[in-house]
């Protein structure tokens, strides 16, 4: 199946040829046709023009590169050392703030590199940062308005081209280029932009890593434990490379507070790896913090497949970090969706090695990705309890599952997106919406859009499913079926059509449609449409309930309307 190339437009103030190379012909996801305009330096006017013609078709990403001189004129004085009336400048952000909102209406996602000025220029020198004159001070409080201003807009991200100018180094800014083809960067600065900027294109995809599975011995803490007992692991303390293991475990601790999940694969005896994970004092992470592990004498490509199967993820979410080049090596060939990073052979390098990663980026973080190692534990208590019982029915009115709906809102509406924008297998469009337009979506005359929670006496499983409809008439047609695999084959499914079922009844439709539009990775969702009772046209991948017939709430759960059960 082909790639799917994604339109992003692209507005500068300067000659941006450069870097529409560079992240038109970047290899990573999501694939990308770049558009500019004709000519540059004309931001301000195009933002005005609603209806230019490059907003047609609909860009799914802008990106406005702009230098501050350019966008306030008032600014240019400051670098030349006039003095500036009180709020001039800010006034003239604000226009540029409120232009910006009204084209994030046109688009998915818009993207703002902040503004900066070349690294060569002092300014007032050491009074720069004191004066209200000093351009970096000036220029500090510029770029704070405007991440006040664009902030609360849930599709607008403002990046940091301070750092890429820092990453760069010296070379970041380089006159000839500026006088010969107005260009205020160098070709570097664009090269260390590019994967930050298309790391954020795929988050807003769904495209993120959700599970980090690490190695033990000399990854996770220093020296092999069943040879030197935990008491003698190199583990934080006043030890140079203990401390940096420790940081480095800090710093995977901090992606679980983001949503991604924990979990190990090591070659060692399982009850001596874990009595160092409880006893170590050095140990930031614990067993609570991991979603699971295999700690056998197994081949670890098997291992992973193993633990991602139990949590029912793709490889292509997993990521593996393990000291060992033949393991790394194994693991790579053998399972080439699964990402292997090369990892630095000395233990002070392995926090940068993960900060440098930029796969797990996510537009939003929720207090559902915050718990998310807890859902998964809770999802594997389920799996365990399920063995104990001879069917599947009997498990499920064992679960005490409650099932309940309710309509988009302020609240849910980012966990709503989120869901949308990462979920594969049960969905049944595969829509990639962002907030804003989603929530234009859903505000429509002729459009519901409800969100599904789940929990059984294991706990709560959280928003996990998304029901939309469209009517037409008679017809009312489900625009989008989604549900996290978590819960998938929990007659969550069947209660979800059930609902829609009722829902589309009240509205006076006397049928329900569902055009199922095949990914590489939804077939389950058809399936399920398959043999959920409704009629089915499988060569035109068309499903349909006459509503003679009301579509039945499974026995096995309870569901709770909005307002009550029934």
């Amino acid at each position: 199946m082909a790639v799917r190339e994604h339109k992003c437009l692209l507005l500068s103030s300067f000659t941006i040829d450069n870097f529409a190379g560079y992240i038109s012909n970047a290899p990573s996801l999501p694939a990308l046709e770049v558009v500019t305009l004709p000519a540059y330096d004309n931001v301000i006017q195009f933002l005005l023009e609603s209806d230019n013609r490059y907003w047609n078709p609909k860009p799914e990403f802008v990106i406005i590169w702009s230098t501050p001189d350019r966008i306030c004129p008032s600014f240019k004085k400051v670098m030349n050392y006039k003095p500036v009336l009180d709020g001039v400048i800010a006034d003239e952000v604000k226009v540029f703030s409120d232009l910006v909102v009204e084209a994030a209406r046109r688009t998915g996602q818009l993207f703002i590199p902040s503004w900066v000025i070349p690294g060569d220029d002092r300014g007032l020198g050491i009074l720069d940062m004191k004066s209200p004159l000093g351009i970096r001070r000036t220029l500090m409080k510029m770029n704070l308005q405007l991440m006040e201003a664009l902030s609360p807009v849930p599709n607008i991200y403002i990046l940091d081209t301070m750092r890429w100018m820092m990453l760069t180094g010296k070379e970041a800014y380089n006159p000839l280029l500026w006088y010969m083809a107005k260009i205020p960067f160098s070709n570097e600065v664009f090269k260390e932009a590019v994967p930050d900027i298309k790391t954020a294109m795929a988050a807003s995809l769904g495209l993120r890593k959700k599970l980090v599975i690490v190695d033990l011995d000399n990854t996770l803490w220093g020296g092999i434990v069943g040879e030197m007992g935990w008491e003698n692991l190199r583990l934080g303390g006043h030890d140079s490379v203990g401390e940096a293991f420790a940081d480095f475990q800090k710093g995977l601790k901090r992606l679980t507070d983001m949503g991604v999940v924990l979990g190990v694969v090591s070659k060692n005896e399982e009850a001596v790896a874990l009595e160092a994970i409880r006893n170590h004092p050095g140990m930031v992470i614990r067993l609570e913090d991991l979603v699971a592990w295999r700690i056998n004498w197994q081949d670890k490509a098997e291992n992973i497949v193993s633990l991602t199967e139990e949590l029912n993820l793709g490889l292509s979410s997993v990521v593996f970090i393990d000291d060992n080049p033949r393991e790394r090596s194994r693991v790579r060939e053998a399972l080439p969706e699964v990402l292997v990073p090369e990892w630095p052979g000395n233990p002070l390098l392995y926090r940068k090695a993960l900060n440098d990663l930029r796969c797990f980026d996510s537009i939003t973080v929720t207090e559902e990705d915050r718990g998310k190692t807890g859902l998964y534990q809770s999802e594997l208590a389920r799996k365990k309890d399920r063995r104990r019982l001879p069917s599947l029915n009997s498990w499920l009115k064992t679960l005490e599952i409650k099932i309940w709906a309710e309509e988009l809102n302020q609240t849910n509406l980012p966990r709503a997106v989120q869901l949308l924008n990462k979920t594969n297998q049960m969905n049944l469009r595969t829509r990639r919406l962002s907030e804003t337009v989603l929530k234009e979506w859903a505000d429509h005359d002729s459009h519901n859009f409800w969100v599904v929670f789940v929990e059984d006496k294991f706990g709560e499983s959280g928003l996990t499913g998304i029901i939309s409809l469209e009517h037409y008439g008679e017809s009312a047609v489900i625009a989008d079926f989604v549900l996290s695999c978590r819960v998938i084959g929990r007659k969550v499914e069947e209660t979800m059509l059930a609902f829609a079922c009722r829902k589309a009844k009240e509205m006076g439709a006397t049928e329900v449609l569902a055009e199922y539009l095949t990914t590489l990775k939804n077939k389950p969702c058809f399936d399920f449409f398959f043999r959920s009772g409704f009629t089915s046209k499988p060569e035109k991948d068309l499903f349909g309930w006459l509503l003679e017939n009301d579509y039945p709430f499974p026995e096995e759960v309870a569901f709770l309307d909005p307002d009550k059960m029934i």
